[in-house]
């Protein structure tokens, strides 16, 4: 069988570096944001026509949680219809369609772990237009929606996990919260996950792709702590201590069962973050 030829936009992010990373072996056509512009319509039908791909993986999109409070635009332009114009072109030439959305799109006020079958209710512009965005790669037969949360690993290393770890391990106090439950997803293993599932020619659908289990942020922090053997202090607080422009989901755990059905079982986010910590110490050797 003869390699596929595999799209990823967003490449230059952590997820899409760890898409690249794990697709390497195929015939890769890697396009950051500066090369690809999903708002740009006409422009996106005509790469994608161009390259013809079998496989699309959008890695691209709107993350500035508070600043899409007021550019509502923007962030519907990019998370919601730019994804509307990638269905549409992986239609044209016949590719698998993976994108991924985020816990956002739920209000945060569940005491279990969301599954896919949870009704949204986002709380913010950003949570909106994700879903908005799920919505239209829904349309399509085939397409792969895989909701992540709270990302670390891979390279630009500015994740809020990697932003703790930084600041413990220069001694200095790190703001976490001890009221917002998370679980978190390591870049490496979403994107095996992806290709598990791509491989296995599981369902097409909705998945929740976290690594397993949940945590707090300060629970997290603590973790972080206790395997680089710091004793750098946390300074814990609650979600409605900041003012911050836009809503936090509080309880956003979500539940990978479906995915473990599938075929693949994530980690726990000890063990990845365990693998996460011993990668940093690497390259800073």
């Amino acid at each position: 069988m003869g390699k596929r030829k595999v799209l990823v936009t967003g490449s230059g992010g952590q997820l899409g570096g760890a898409i690249c990373a794990e697709f390497s072996d195929e015939e890769l056509i890697p396009l950051t944001h500066a090369e690809l512009e999903l708002v740009d319509h006409g422009n996106l039908l005509k790469v994608v026509t161009a390259h013809n791909p079998s496989i699309i993986i959008n890695c691209a999109g709107y993350n500035r949680v508070d600043e899409a409070e007021n550019n509502v635009e923007v962030a519907l332009a990019v998370n919601a219809f730019g994804v509307r114009s990638l269905a549409r072109a992986a239609t044209d030439v016949g590719a698998i369609f993976v994108h991924y959305s985020t816990d956002f799109v739920f209000d945060g006020v569940a005491t279990v772990p969301y599954t896919e079958q949870d009704e949204a209710s986002p709380r913010n512009v950003y949570g909106t237009s994700k879903l908005i965005g799920e919505w239209f790669a829904s349309d399509i037969m085939g397409a792969y929606i895989l909701r992540v949360e709270s990302l670390f690993g891979g390279t630009p290393a500015r994740s809020s996990i990697d932003q703790i770890t930084d600041a413990i391990v220069n001694g200095r106090e790190p703001n976490v919260f001890m009221d917002r439950v998370v679980s978190p997803s390591f870049v490496y293993d979403v994107a095996r996950a992806t290709r598990s599932l791509i491989d296995a020619k599981a369902p097409a659908g909705l998945y929740h792709c976290v690594n397993t289990g949940h945590t707090t942020w300060l629970h997290l922090a603590e973790e972080i702590t206790r395997q680089l053997q710091a004793t750098t202090s946390l300074r814990p607080i609650s979600v409605a201590s900041l003012s911050l422009p836009a809503v936090r989901p509080v309880f956003c755990a979500l539940s990978n069962a479906k995915l473990a059905a599938a075929g693949f079982k994530m980690p726990s986010w000890q063990d990845a973050l365990t693998r996460h910590l011993a990668s940093r110490r690497q390259a800073l050797r």
